[in-house]
């Protein structure tokens, strides 16, 4: 993305920028961390397209809060129903398997299969939102998945059905690839933590939603209404992204506003300063730089390399739970189908209590460090980190707690007040590192979260594999008590080192402009 420093303001400009304009409204144009000197500004192009002002209302951080608000909402409902889809067969996985004879693994993969995709989806679709727009891959990312959902409700076979389930996983993963970056446009640094939360109040109910749907589907109809009533809601979602969501990315705001110019005056010099970048390469060589920066971020950015590896561990640890907790309820509570579903209201709650508080705090320690003498020395995005600290801490002591009343068979309260406070934990700590990667990376917030959902979708996917394992072997006891040990010798730190020298690797580390 290219980010454009502005000068003092002077008298506004208009929106159609003239030749004769007698004032520059941009002294410097940056690309990642690099000025690049060789692109022209308004004093040297008249012809520059730019926002034409601090307060241009096309900038979309400069939208009507009303609009920001529905923009983040529609985005916000729609990933509802994806994460939704993700959990909903977990308590008719037994059904499922006797129906199609399925061994344990191929059980799980029916269920893991739809996140396995979600790793390799925002590869492709991050980079194409900064090439073509939010707007026109969210709609076409919101057919893929209606499609094949549709399809996991007709499946015949179990090949079909984790076939059919990957599928979708692909196209309902560009709700990850596109979070950060519409986010980072709309919103800006001081709105972050305000913004995240009220963004995931509604997916966060989904991943809960959908086990206690599925539960009373699995007993009370076939399995197959599971996927054929959220195909329902998402026909209704295509709908509504379609009259409501607007494109937030700034660079293709500004190319279709120089298309206009260039339309009304007849004059072909109208460009903006991501066009100038881009004029002397094929469509090719564009493609093939978007479409490879994520991999690159991987390979070249330590930050994005222990930032992954920090959020995948624990988002692995969450799948783990989700797929398990059903199983504790039914075999060692001897429960119904039904109430075990009802548990999953101990996980909402502590992922949504998680996120409303992580989100203010994240926005009054901002607050805090703005307001300080050496502000400008204080808000780097590393800022961000020392947050997770204590969610961490929090998430692991609910492990404990919900692991060792399992094993010996508390009362099922306690069960749900120790995964309660791990989901509540994990979800703080998650808050302050997605906050961290959006200000980071905001040339380029879909590739960096595309970098990252890449190996948290991977541990997404194995640690249900290995979870009957786990817990059949060591007990639900020692099997938390082992992933805590883990969590803290290793996770705390990779955190502290990412704290510690995360703002040096980012500038040693090659621009994304350039990569």
């Amino acid at each position: 993305m290219v980010t454009l420093r502005p000068k003092e303001r002077g008298p506004t400009i208009p929106d159609a920028i003239t030749p004769a304009s007698p004032r520059a409204d941009v002294e410097l144009i940056t690309i990642g961390n690099k000025t690049q000197s060789t692109i022209p500004n308004k004093l040297d192009d008249p012809f520059l397209v730019t926002f034409s002002e601090p307060n241009d209302a096309s900038n979309p951080k400069n939208w009507h809060v009303r609009r920001k608000w529905a923009v983040t909402d529609v985005l916000s409902a729609t990933g509802f129903n994806r994460i939704m889809v993700s959990t909903i067969i977990a308590p008719a996985l037994p059904l499922i398997a006797h129906e199609f004879s399925m061994n344990s693994t191929e059980t799980m993969m029916s269920f893991s299969s739809y996140v396995l995709a979600t790793a390799f989806g925002p590869l492709l679709i991050g980079p194409l939102s900064e090439v073509y727009g939010r707007s026109p891959v969210l709609n076409a990312s919101n057919i893929w998945f209606l499609v094949w959902n549709i399809a996991c409700g007709f499946a015949n076979n179990k090949h079909t059905l984790i076939a059919a389930r990957f599928l979708a996983g692909f196209g309902a993963s560009s709700i990850y690839a596109l979070r950060g970056g519409v986010l980072g446009d709309i919103w800006t640094p001081e709105q972050r933590g305000r913004s995240l939360g009220v963004y995931l109040l509604i997916p966060l109910l989904g991943a809960v939603v959908g086990p206690i749907i599925g539960g009373f589907m699995a007993v009370r109809t076939t399995w197959r209404w599971m996927f054929w009533s959220t195909s329902a809601f998402q026909a209704v979602m295509i709908l509504v992204c379609f009259s409501v969501f607007r494109e937030t990315y700034a660079p293709l705001v500004l190319k279709r506003r120089a298309e206009r110019l260039r339309k009304t005056t007849g004059n072909d010099r109208y460009k903006t300063a991501h066009q100038h970048l881009q004029e002397k390469k094929s469509v090719i060589q564009v493609l093939t730089m978007a479409l490879s920066r994520p991999l690159r971020l991987m390979l070249h950015h330590p930050v994005i390399q222990l930032a992954s590896l920090i959020e995948a561990f624990y988002y692995g640890i969450l799948y783990l739970l989700l797929a398990s907790f059903a199983d504790l309820w039914t075999q060692h509570y001897h429960a119904s189908v039904e109430l075990s579903g009802i548990h999953y209201i101990a996980v909402a709650g502590g992922e949504l209590a998680g996120s409303q508080l992580g989100g203010y705090v994240l926005d009054a320690f901002y607050r805090r460090l703005r307001n300080r003498d050496d502000a400008d020395a204080s808000l780097h995005p590393e800022h961000r980190l020392p947050l997770m600290f204590p969610g961490q801490l929090i998430g692991f002591l609910g492990l404990l707690i919900y692991g060792w009343t399992a094993q010996y068979h508390v009362h099922w309260i306690a069960v749900d007040i120790g995964i309660f406070v791990a989901c509540f934990g994990l979800q703080m700590s998650g808050m302050a590192m997605h906050a961290y990667v959006i200000d980071a990376y905001a040339e380029h917030t879909s590739s960096a979260q595309a970098a990252t959902q890449f190996l948290l979708s991977l541990t997404a996917f194995l640690f249900p594999l290995f979870a009957p394992i786990l817990y059949r072997a060591l007990g639900y006891g020692w099997g938390n008590s082992v992933l805590v040990a883990i969590g803290f010798f290793i996770g705390f730190p990779l955190m502290f080192s990412l704290w510690k020298c995360g703002r040096r690797w980012r500038k040693e580390s090659p621009s994304t402009g350039d990569i």
